[in-house]
């Protein structure tokens, strides 16, 4: 092997891309996108992957949809973005499976079809893309697109949470705190409320604050409960406001000077192992 040097394997690019190898074109795209060995320039970066996503190339056609979708290099045209995305998805492509299904989902460059969201989120789902999967369990929760089926919801937001997609172990949090399709378990909700709240997500927070003043699945803790509705509402949940206030009557003064500390230290350790 010779060692990685973005200069050569830009000149190499070119001239191979100039003769209209399309994975070379899409490289040279990449190394214009990002400003490697090149100044940085979206426009060319266009060039390049417009000629390489002609030919074929999934991931040039993909990336020309992002910049469509963004107005990167080009006016921003969510039609046109729409139409590279599904060039791409139609090939397999996960990330386009699941950008198309938003697409149709909030009805940008498509007409909204909820059906249709769901057919390509289902796609990129069984690929394994989290944010997908996550997308699937909320269309059957809600019954979206699909018949309502917490069990199939459960399912989605499960293979989600167990790649660490933070939303969706939050909503696989209240599945088992409600007892939606499977058992009730306090205690699995407590799991997953606390490593979505250990990723910032606020309503897990407030709930992982519920946990702690009911004593559901945790030994009851008025400190915990007043520290975790405090971090929520701090990012902006209105339920942890009036749940902060509610605790607060049952807690000393020295109590609550002991939760404000143990917040402002799990703040400090970006929520984590508080």
């Amino acid at each position: 092997g010779v060692p990685q040097n973005d200069k050569t394997a830009v000149q190499w690019w070119k001239l191979a891309a100039e003769q209209g190898v399309a994975i070379a074109q899409h490289n040279l795209g990449v190394m214009y996108n990002e400003g490697l060995s090149v100044p940085q320039n979206d426009k060319t970066a266009v060039q390049w992957w417009k000629l390489a996503a002609e030919q074929g190339v999934a991931d040039a056609q993909f990336n020309l949809g992002l910049m469509y979708d963004h107005g990167k290099g080009v006016p921003q045209n969510y039609e046109t973005a729409v139409k590279w995305w599904r060039l791409a998805a139609e090939q397999g492509h996960a990330l386009a499976q699941y950008n198309l299904g938003l697409m149709y989902g909030q009805g940008l460059g498509v007409p909204q079809n909820d059906k249709t969201a769901v057919k390509w989120w289902r796609l990129a789902a069984e690929q394994g893309e989290a944010l997908a999967q996550h997308n699937l369990g909320v269309m059957y929760e809600m019954g979206e697109g699909v018949i309502q089926d917490y069990k199939t919801a459960v399912k989605w937001y499960t293979l989600a949470a167990e790649q660490g997609y933070a939303h969706a172990q939050h909503n696989l949090g209240v599945m088992y705190d409600k007892g939606l399709s499977v058992p009730q378990n306090y205690k699995t909700a407590v799991k997953w409320y606390t490593l979505a709240a250990e990723q910032g997500v606020a309503p897990a927070q407030s709930n992982l604050g519920v946990m702690y003043g009911m004593g559901k699945g945790v030994i009851q803790d008025n400190v915990y409960a007043h520290m975790w509705s405090n971090i929520a509402a701090s990012n902006g949940n209105k339920d942890a406001v009036k749940n902060k206030g509610i605790v607060e009557k049952k807690m000393t003064p020295a109590d609550i000077s002991a939760a404000q500390k143990l917040a402002r230290e799990c703040v400090r350790k970006k929520y984590k192992g508080c």
